[in-house]
């Protein structure tokens, strides 16, 4: 078990100024935040600090400003949606370094909170700049992370800041970590691992590392075809990574010795064009007619896939199983998560258009735990380091 020290375990914080690094990366439409499920998720780390009469500096990103106080990148909308959340006083600073910035903390009383505005303003955020991680580390006593979504990132604000104070886990980032690792180290049996998504080659080192630690591994979605094409068979117009051909061969020849259970689709719906109103038909899936492309899991498919479902003990489900984005090519996908929100298992649900799957078949509520990472809860289950969380201090 990952075993890192956490906001828990700090004790008098009163006065304390506390920097804390959230993932307020929302999206949002024509002046509105269209879902604050990511703020609403730092909640129970700010609310803490509140109790405790912490001086709150929070910092995050907002997509990806090209220039700098892009007004289409700031933070103030999010700071508005914040003091609606929280019983305090929030205010929104213009920059996140600087005189202003020193001046406003200053002036801070207890249990305040004040935001920092758009760290990627700045290019030194993503080039993980030692001087402008200290410039934000000079705001403050203590470095809580809390932004999972961003722990995959080598960022100033992430993992840099960490070298000029003491760090620790949000009760967001510490979740998250207990859940993914639970699973894959002392998870409830059978462990199944639904692996979905367009292309092989981000999700192969996932496959990899899975093999031998799952027991049963369905692999569905878009690359499905990358995987069909390397035994020989037809695919139509599907989705193909033609580089990684090899990689899908030697993966299933290595799967072959591995006491993991490998499914894959049997059947799928395709189409002649790729959009929402193109007519569709079922097939065999090794018999995908040359002018045809897979769009879905077809029903025999669902059928294999909810067998395994029902028996899991665990589920991890990371990328979803057809072109989900398109109603008539969801429905394999929302029947996965249907039997998910069935299921007696613990289900993990791996963020990104996973977590967008589910919340579009409004099963959200019915899952044990969704990431606020895609990335990141990727990345992990890789088995790699994630630079945000490895810098915090260790138990």
């Amino acid at each position: 078990m990952l075993s890192k020290k956490s906001v828990n375990d700090l004790n008098d914080l009163q006065g304390k100024k506390v920097f804390v690094r959230v993932d307020f990366n929302v999206p949002i439409h024509e002046g509105i935040i269209t879902d604050d499920s990511r703020i609403k998720a730092a909640l129970p780390t700010i609310e803490l600090l509140i109790n405790k009469g912490a001086k709150i500096i929070l910092a995050s990103h907002l997509g990806r400003p090209k220039v700098k106080n892009d007004p289409q990148a700031s933070l103030k909308l999010v700071s508005l949606r914040l003091s609606e959340l929280v019983k305090t006083k929030v205010t929104q600073a213009t920059d996140c370094i600087g005189s202003e910035v020193e001046s406003l903390i200053s002036a801070m009383k207890n249990s305040e909170i004040v935001v920092l505005e758009n760290v990627r303003y700045y290019k030194e955020e993503t080039d993980n700049n030692a001087e402008f991680s200290k410039k934000l580390a000079n705001l403050a006593d203590i470095y809580i992370m809390d932004a999972f979504g961003s722990a995959h990132r080598a960022h100033a604000s992430t993992a840099g800041i960490a070298a000029f104070l003491p760090a620790y886990a949000g009760l967001l980032v510490q979740k998250e970590i207990e859940f993914l690792d639970n699973a894959i180290k002392s998870p409830k049996h059978p462990l199944v691992a639904i692996i979905g998504g367009a292309k092989i080659s981000t999700k192969i080192g996932v496959l990899k590392n899975l093999l031998g630690v799952v027991d049963t591994l369905i692999i569905g979605g878009g690359m499905t075809f990358t995987f069909l094409k390397s035994q020989g068979y037809e695919i139509g117009k599907s989705l193909l990574e033609a580089d990684k051909l090899d990689e899908a061969k030697a993966f299933l020849e290595k799967a072959k010795t591995s006491k993991t259970k490998i499914l894959f689709p049997i059947d799928e719906v395709v189409t002649r064009e790729f959009n929402n109103e193109s007519p569709a038909q079922t097939v065999d899936i090794k018999q995908i007619p040359s002018d045809m492309e897979g769009m879905d899991i077809g029903s025999q498919t669902v059928t294999l896939f909810q067998k395994e479902i029902s028996s899991a003990g665990t589920i991890i489900w990371n990328g979803p199983l057809g072109v989900f984005e398109m109603p008539n090519f969801a429905k394999g996908t929302n029947a996965i998560a249907k039997s998910l929100a069935e299921s007696k298992a613990i289900t993990i649900i791996g963020g990104g258009d996973s977590a967008a799957a589910i919340l579009q078949a409004g099963l959200t509520d019915k899952m044990t735990h969704i990431s606020t990472g895609g990335g990141a809860s990727l990345e992990f289950l890789e088995g790699k380091e994630l630079p945000g969380i490895s810098v915090l201090l260790d138990k």
